[in-house]
């Protein structure tokens, strides 16, 4: 029986945890070992700042002797529906005070239009029906709502130029994804800089990466391949993630120079679609 993930019922589990543990005589580090998790995740899980997946939770369950209490009062995410393996990257994503992301090939979910978004949601080997697909419509649109506030977070899109020219749900499509993007960049919302097929190999072309800081806990890492996704809260690992995009935007265009970029390929592609309207 999973509850409603909110503070209140995060402090609460986390609580729990700190009884269990302390009742089996363990320190936190003797548990982080046991589980294989950190200790410092074990203290945030403790502290309400984090939530356990699944897996966490069933190794607690194990180690603890608790018969399966965490995995069944798993704090669930509000009836919210993204991909499994995105889950922890979500909660952290509406906790950041900054966040850093690079995109390879698909506009970044917090920046995707609707019609965008539906295109991506629709396309796959995995076919969804028409209540999942608006499910996972709404959630994700919902993400980008975090840049209503214009204080926070601050967030940086550092695009490779395919983002830019694949053309996703069409030349219409594509050109007011595009749009989108280049009235927050101009609105000073967020910072982007284009990775051009010119500059060849760079420190991220092998996949997703979102740096995410917060204003009381450790940046973390977070990336992403086909159908998986990992947090990294190790701080040597989240610090290479880190270098690799500070390189990764050296070769990148400036600010305005990008912005240039996604308005022109927005353009060819207003023309493409009007040439598509002719009879």
């Amino acid at each position: 029986m999973a509850i409603e993930d909110n503070p209140i019922s995060r402090v609460r589990y986390g609580e729990e945890l700190g009884r269990r543990r302390e009742a089996a005589g363990l320190t936190q580090e003797e548990l982080s070992q046991r589980v294989v998790m950190s200790r410092t995740h074990i203290a945030h899980i403790e502290a309400g700042r984090r939530r356990p997946d699944v897996e966490d939770a069933r190794r607690l369950d194990q180690v603890l002797g608790t018969d399966g209490f965490f995995e069944r009062f798993l704090p669930t995410l509000d009836g919210k529906k993204v991909a499994e393996h995105f889950k922890g990257a979500l909660e952290f994503e509406g906790q950041a005070t900054e966040i850093r992301v690079y995109a390879p090939k698909l506009a970044p979910g917090i920046l995707q239009t609707p019609a965008y978004a539906l295109e991506v949601l629709s396309s796959g080997a995995s076919p969804k029906s028409p209540e999942e697909r608006d499910e996972l419509l709404t959630t994700r649109l919902e993400r980008g709502r975090i840049l209503d506030n214009f204080q926070s977070p601050k967030v940086w899109a550092l695009l490779d130029e395919a983002v830019l020219r694949r053309p996703i749900g069409g030349p219409a499509v594509m050109c007011e994804q595009l749009r989108h993007i280049a009235i927050l960049g101009e609105s000073h919302r967020i910072r982007v800089h284009v990775l051009p097929f010119s500059v060849g190999y760079h420190a991220l072309l092998e996949g997703f990466v979102s740096l995410m800081w917060f204003e009381d806990l450790p940046p973390v890492a977070y990336t992403e391949g086909l159908k998986s996704g990992r947090i990294w809260e190790l701080s040597s690992v989240v610090r290479e993630c880190q270098v690799a995009y500070d390189h990764a935007l050296g070769d990148a265009l400036s600010h305005r120079q990008s912005l240039a970029l996604i308005r022109a390929v927005a353009e060819d592609f207003e023309h493409e679609a009007e040439r598509a309207q002719r009879p």
